[in-house]
């Protein structure tokens, strides 16, 4: 009996008793914290792996997006993984391309085997990657305003300019732009001439004469970058009001010679070298006239010009549907403006000196300055004469239509060669930004030439 009652007490004190219960608990703890570490490890391995097989794909799919690159994308990206010992992870690689365009997409997968969740029953842990890498070359439009007035034979400026531009031209028109850059040259003095068959697009102009195809825009035409050809237009008048001691029209207002036309819309270098080393500098400067034209040649207005040009064998057939619309995000429009002054006035004859055949002929045939001193008193000289704009009127179309192609998103970057403080001022206004224009000294215009190609090229390439 006593011995039975000993043992139940026993039985009570061992079922009271806490002793050890720290033991188990603390075994528990240590057991959850290896398991979590272990998941931590996996993890951590796992993602390595991931990382490792995306940084692969990432270089892979940027390779073989390059439109320069000879082999297939399929056989760039295999080659990229074989080399890091990924070769059995590469799943699928897709490629979209165009004319000017390549996007490649590929897909990997790898599988790491688990040393501490495989006791919760995961073996194995994936690690996706994805990656797309595009290489677009962007058409581009430029148009390429030289100034070629009279200041341009000081200090050997033309020649330098012809040399800085011609290098340029051979930049951006390589057999890789084939087809994808256009570059319109548009030389400018005190006016510009499009050339004869621009001039006839215009159905409501008042034709006088055929020694010249100067139109005379009006002050209103430079708040819009595109050209509107229903409005009435006069032609500009052909004379000559610089002094020539021989009674002959050296340099009139409106540029008479080929290679001072507009060349619109070209890709033929050995054609835009031969017209850039003819230029020889004329009269004034009309920098807001030359912008206008620039920008018009960027304009989708000019299309219909552009069917013509294309159809007479002036510009080439892959051009036909330019200038671009606005919205086409593939193509770049870009004016760079080049002046080596500052606007400066421009002169007209009299309506009444020039309003019948006899007139025009009269002044196409003689010097207008020559003619006036030989035969008109000096104090009448006034009466033939009168100021159509003046250096001020200039600054305010010239910005006006530069805000104008800025507006519809065209780049505009401006070169001041040599130029005054007004100069610098008026075409920094008119450039994109302070950073996109260039106030250059003596030979420092090939490097500002060079700078503009090298980024138009940059900004061609994305990727």
């Amino acid at each position: 009996m006593k011995s039975a009652r000993s043992l139940s007490k026993i039985v009570t004190q061992f079922a009271k008793g806490e002793d050890g219960n720290a033991t188990y608990f603390a075994s528990f703890i240590i057991m959850m914290m290896v398991l979590v570490g272990g998941l931590g490890v996996d993890l951590m391995r796992n993602e390595l792996e991931r990382t490792k097989l995306q940084n692969t794909l990432d270089r892979a799919v940027l390779a073989a997006a390059d439109l320069d690159q000879t082999l297939t994308p399929a056989e760039v990206v295999a080659d990229y993984f074989d080399k890091a010992g990924l070769g059995d992870t590469l799943s699928n690689v897709t490629v979209s391309q165009g004319d000017n365009y390549r996007t490649v997409t590929a897909t990997a997968s790898a599988t790491t085997t688990t040393q501490f969740m495989h006791l919760t029953g995961v073996d194995t842990l994936n690690a996706p990657a994805i990656g797309t890498a595009e290489e677009r070359k962007r058409k581009v439009e430029i148009s390429l305003v030289l100034d070629i007035s009279g200041s341009m034979g000081r200090n050997n400026r033309m020649p330098r300019l012809q040399a800085a531009a011609i290098e340029f031209a051979q930049t951006v028109l390589t057999p890789e732009t084939a087809d994808m850059v256009s570059l319109t040259i548009v030389p400018y003095s005190e006016h510009v001439n499009p050339g004869e068959l621009v001039f006839q697009h215009f159905p409501n102009i008042n034709q006088v004469h055929t020694a010249s195809w100067c139109v005379e825009f009006e002050e209103e035409h430079y708040a819009s970058a595109a050209v509107d050809f229903d409005h009435p237009y006069d032609q500009m008048q052909h004379f000559d009001y610089a002094y020539h001691p021989y009674n002959q029209l050296e340099r009139p207002v409106c540029p008479s010679e080929s290679y001072e036309e507009i060349r619109p819309l070209s890709q033929d270098l050995a054609a835009i070298e031969a017209q850039l080393n003819q230029l020889q500098p004329r009269w004034n400067t009309s920098i807001f006239m030359g912008m206008k034209w620039g920008t018009a040649f960027l304009d989708p207005s000019m299309r219909g010009v552009v069917g013509t040009l294309v159809d007479n064998g002036r510009v080439d057939p892959e051009f036909a549907n330019r200038p671009a619309d606005y919205t086409d995000s593939d193509t770049l429009k870009m004016v760079v403006v080049m002046t080596d002054g500052k606007n400066t006035q421009n002169i007209r004859i009299y309506d009444w000196a020039y309003d019948s055949a006899s007139d025009v002929e009269h002044w196409i045939n003689n010097n207008f300055m020559y003619w006036l001193r030989n035969n008109v008193y000096s104090y009448y000289h006034q009466y033939f004469y009168y100021m159509k704009y003046s250096d001020a009127d200039g600054d305010r179309m010239l910005a006006q239509v530069c805000d104008a192609a800025k507006n519809k998103g065209i780049i505009v970057w401006g070169i001041g060669y040599e130029v005054n403080d007004h100069g610098a001022d008026v075409l920094e206004n008119c450039s994109s930004s302070p950073s996109h224009f260039y106030r250059v000294e003596g030979v420092e215009i090939s490097d500002a030439f060079g700078a503009i190609a090298g980024k138009i090229a940059d900004l061609r390439l994305t990727q």
